[in-house]
């Protein structure tokens, strides 16, 4: 909780006057990897299809490859429904690309401060996930997809997400948060805290860059037992009605409760890799 009462402090300095609600922190719902603090308007339905390649460079990308685009390392499709300008549901398909794949994730998000300029110095909101592995059991008790019982096929991750739009043209969140799996390897740890951050830059009425950074706190997640902080920038285009997002980032999976424990390539090595979503929004 530390790093949102900063949050809330650095907040203080605002370069924008007058009473009014601050607005589209961020123009999305998720920046590339992380959820952002954004939900989405009442009676509003979100359909989302996102993709992620291969190793774009490195032994694994290349020529050999076509700079990964031959490969799937996750996919996405579904939806998510504004029940109120506060709150959210959603649910969506990955194919996932830790030891759990075939992932049915279900997400919940609720904005409890909307960020007011000089009255309320940030927004804050708060985001759980739900995934479930629809995996075929193994008749092998070793392996982590024996699922003696239902529950080893779930993971969760909730987080608490402050942000603050300091300008028109620049954004900035922090996102603490807690991951737990029910099955693990002998020796992982079932529980992860990670802090994530991210931020938006407003190039034009059309085009934004975005950027999120996620860092896991664990003994066994460190670069010298080949875990790496998960990383991605990308171009936000806004078309009205559609969201369109070009991305790179060193993270495989897509949901929380696949790219915060298993975010195993390396920037610096060429393991990076060309994702996109596309959105659109629709009223009912």
């Amino acid at each position: 909780m530390r790093f949102v009462f900063i949050f809330f402090f650095l907040g203080q300095m605002s370069f924008l006057n007058g009473q009014e609600l601050t607005t589209q922190t961020f123009k999305d719902t998720r920046v590339i990897n992380a959820a952002s603090v954004e939900t989405l308007p009442g009676r509003k339905l979100d359909i989302r299809i996102g993709h992620r390649f291969g190793d774009l460079v490195g032994d694994a990308g290349g020529w050999s490859t076509f700079f990964g685009l031959e490969s799937a390392r996750d996919v996405l499709i579904g939806f998510d429904i504004g029940l109120s300008p506060k709150f959210m549901v959603g649910i969506n398909r990955t194919k996932g690309n830790g030891p759990l794949k075939q992932l049915i994730n279900t997400t919940l998000k609720y904005k409890v401060l909307s960020q007011k300029v000089e009255s309320t110095p940030i927004s804050l909101t708060a985001y759980t996930l739900i995934s479930a592995s629809t995996m075929k059991s193994s008749s092998n008790p070793d392996a982590i997809n024996y699922f003696d019982a239902f529950a080893h096929r779930l993971a969760y991750t909730i987080q608490l997400i402050a942000a603050k739009k300091f300008s028109k043209g620049f954004s900035l969140q922090i996102s603490p948060s807690y991951t737990h799996r029910n099955i693990v390897d002998f020796d992982d740890d079932n529980g992860i805290i990670s802090i994530g951050l991210a931020s938006r830059i407003q190039l034009s009425k059309v085009f934004g860059a975005i950027i999120d950074v996620t860092y896991p706190f664990s003994d066994l997640r460190t670069t010298e037992n080949g875990y790496y902080p998960s990383i991605g920038v990308g171009l936000e285009i806004d078309t009205g009605g559609h969201r369109f997002q070009i991305n790179f980032t060193n993270s495989k999976g897509m949901s929380e409760n696949d790219y915060i424990p298993y975010s195993t390539s390396n920037w610096s090595d060429g393991q990076f890799r060309l994702g996109f979503t596309i959105s659109r929004l629709f009223n009912y």
